[in-house]
C-alpha cells in the first residue's frame, strides 16, 4: 500500500477549514489543518508536507507571503491558493495555482490536487526488457 500524502491546509476560517480537512481525509489524504500563515510555516519547516493548499486573504501571515516562504525553502513544493474575495490574482505569485473560492466543483480541486501530486513525484519508472536479457529499472 502506497503511503499517504499530506497536505498542509490553511485557512482563518475554521468551518470551510474543517469541511476541506474533511473532504481531503475522505479521499485518503493526511490532512495538516492551520488556522493562520505563522502556524501553517512552523508545521511545514517540521517537514513531511507533500502539498500546501491555503486562503489568500489571512491575517498576519496571508496566503501569497505564506508560499513565498514555503517556496523559498522547497520551491518544488506545489502550492494552491484560493480566495473568497478576490476573483483574479494578478500580482506576482508563486504559487502554481489560484482558485476563486465558489468557481470550482470540490471535484476539481482534488483532481487538481491529485495531478499536482503526481508532477511532483516525477514519472514512473518503467521496468525495460531486452532480448535475452532481465529487466532493468531505467
Amino acid at each position: 500500500m502506497r503511503p499517504k500524502r499530506t497536505i498542509l491546509c490553511v485557512d482563518d476560517n475554521e468551518q470551510a477549514l474543517s469541511i476541506r480537512k474533511l473532504m481531503l481525509e475522505t479521499r485518503g489524504y493526511r490532512v495538516l489543518a492551520c488556522s493562520n500563515g505563522q502556524h501553517a510555516l512552523e508545521v511545514f519547516k517540521q517537514g513531511g508536507v507533500d502539498l500546501v493548499l491555503s486562503d489568500l486573504q489571512m491575517p498576519g501571515l496571508d496566503g501569497a507571503e505564506l508560499v513565498d516562504r514555503i517556496k523559498e525553502i522547497s520551491a518544488g513544493t506545489p502550492a494552491i491558493l484560493f480566495s473568497g474575495k478576490t476573483r483574479v490574482y494578478e500580482k506576482d505569485m508563486r504559487a502554481d495555482i489560484f482558485l476563486p473560492k465558489g468557481m470550482y466543483a470540490p471535484i476539481e480541486l482534488l483532481e487538481r490536487i491529485r495531478l499536482m501530486l503526481v508532477k511532483k513525484r516525477g514519472p514512473k519508472r518503467v521496468n525495460t526488457i531486452t532480448p535475452g536479457r532481465m529487466p532493468v529499472a531505467s
